[in-house]
């Protein structure tokens, strides 16, 4: 007879934290959100940690070299999206990792045989009014002017005028070498009054282009994921089927941590993959698999050397796995277990495997529930997909403004390796996920700010200030659906939401 468990699978909804005492050290500011993404052994520490406690889902409308970017300046790591071809995603893990912040390579290029029309179409297609003049317009071509909106007037030229005729010319140009800082940078612009500043190699090649503008946005971060060359840090998935291609192209690329991508992770697949990556690169590349939803998963997951194991099956907002192949758990209930057996797994061998909750968090509050009952981060899909820097379509519908938001399992994306069951078939044979929309929310910077408050003024309701104490001494209680209605606005007419001060859904 089949296995049937006692007590229901809950969500996150299920659940409410019970406060603690709150002492006068229990300040927002006091709380550490530090946490570990990969296993370590007892009195050691990881080789990699999160400053904050979350990780955009490796999912074509959430993760690429933008969306990595922005995370990794407030804390967190993104997991480039593996469903595209191994060099694509090699060179946005490369982009990430050549990126720096404030220093800009030109999208916008002129040569001196250009024309003023050409410069009025660039302008109109990119944005740009600064745009640099090279040999052959190559973005890193010999620098040979500069030109913006103060070198020409329309009621006084003609469109078929040469650039070379009203460029600002290099001698006349203050420019910077190659091994300037951000803050040299930004000292020689603020000392000179200029707009922008090229930075050039050697050979007086440019390589950037540094904005007065951007001083502000680029300042120092205290919570930034940079790696020992002060690189931004970067994730990518990788599937169970081209394993040995992909992962040395992205190790080439200087990817900092891998994470097989699959629908359901208590495989023979999984377990393939990671021992092809340890005989290959030892403990040195670092990989994560999933997802599982109970103890027998995860122990599975950790003896076949996982630096982390990723918890839900079905709990997306835009998965439909549950629907069509009756298999998951609610997340509450699979994060609960998971992080039991991992606490086990740790007394027993002294090894912590970090467990990440995927899935099922839909208010700010079922992030921080999520971490009380174990998990040590989580991974959004939607949560990410409302923003700026996610590479799905800003769209206006019914006269709002959403983001396009479809799943690996959608016919959309036909991401058929996540849910691969093994033998020759090499396609989807029906869909787990579907096409969507969500309301745009703006920048991430902006809306990550407002999540972590949350979290931090909840932690220190419970008297916590660190993940692990919250972990360790949070109170849970069961609600009643009657409670679940009740713990929002009820019996009276509301006026117009105030984003980020109302629990809106978010992921």
């Amino acid at each position: 007879m089949a296995f049937i468990f006692d007590e229901p699978s809950r969500t996150f909804n299920e659940y409410l934290l019970v406060p603690g005492y709150t002492g006068h050290e229990n300040t927002p500011e006091n709380v550490s959100l530090k946490t570990p993404l990969v296993k370590f052994k007892k009195g050691e520490e990881p080789a990699i940690s999160l400053n904050t406690p979350m990780v955009s889902a490796i999912m074509q409308a959430v993760s690429d070299d933008g969306m990595a970017v922005a995370l990794a300046t407030e804390g967190g790591m993104s997991f480039i999206y593996g469903s595209q071809s191994i060099e694509d995603e090699a060179a946005m893990v490369a982009r990430v990792k050549a990126y720096k912040a404030g220093f800009v390579v030109s999208d916008t290029n002129l040569s001196p045989e250009m024309t003023l029309g050409d410069v009025l179409a660039l302008k109109a297609e990119t944005g740009h009014s600064t745009m640099p003049v090279t040999e052959g317009a190559d973005p890193h071509g010999k620098l040979l002017g500069v030109v913006t909106e103060r070198d020409y007037r329309l009621s006084r030229m003609g469109t078929d005028e040469k650039v070379a005729s009203f460029m600002t010319p290099r001698e006349k140009l203050i420019v910077a070498p190659g091994d300037t800082t951000l803050k040299q940078a930004n000292d020689i612009i603020w000392d000179n009054k200029l707009n922008s500043l090229p930075v050039v190699d050697e050979n007086d090649n440019l390589m950037y282009m540094v904005f007065r503008k951007d001083y502000d946005s680029h300042k120092s971060n205290p919570n930034e994921m940079l790696d020992e060359h002060k690189r931004y840090m970067v994730g990518a998935g990788i599937n169970s089927r081209d394993y040995a291609e992909r992962v040395p192209a992205l190790v080439e690329a200087g990817v900092d941590c891998l994470c097989i991508d699959s629908s359901e992770g208590y495989s023979a697949w999984q377990a393939d993959t990671i021992a092809w990556i340890r005989e290959h690169y030892g403990d040195a590349v670092k990989v994560g698999a999933g997802n599982v939803v109970d103890a027998d998963g995860f122990r599975f997951l950790a003896e076949a050397g996982a630096d982390f194991v990723k918890i839900g099956i079905g709990g997306g907002s835009i998965c439909i796995t549950r629907e069509q192949k009756g298999i998951g758990r609610g997340q509450a209930t699979a994060t609960i277990e998971v992080a039991k057996a991992r606490d086990e797994y740790f007394e027993e061998t002294g090894v912590y495997v970090p467990i990440c909750s995927d899935g099922g968090i839909v208010y700010d509050h079922h992030i921080t529930l999520a971490l009380a009952m174990g998990a040590d981060f989580v991974m959004l899909g939607r949560y990410f997909a409302r923003f700026d820097e996610s590479p799905s379509n800003l769209v206006t519908v019914n006269g709002n403004y959403m983001k396009e938001y479809w799943g690996e399992g959608s016919a959309r994306a036909r991401n058929w390796q996540r849910y691969d069951m093994g033998g020759e078939k090499k396609k989807m044979s029906f869909v787990e996920g579907v096409d969507s929309y969500v309301p745009y929310a703006g920048s991430l910077k902006d809306n990550v700010a407002i999540t972590l408050s949350k979290v931090k003024s909840t932690m220190c309701n419970c008297g916590c200030l660190t993940i692990p104490d919250l972990q360790k001494n949070a109170k849970l209680t069961l609600v009643s659906a009657t409670s679940i209605v009740e713990g929002g606005a009820h019996d009276v007419l509301q006026k117009d939401q105030t984003p980020g001060f109302v629990g809106s859904t978010i992921g």
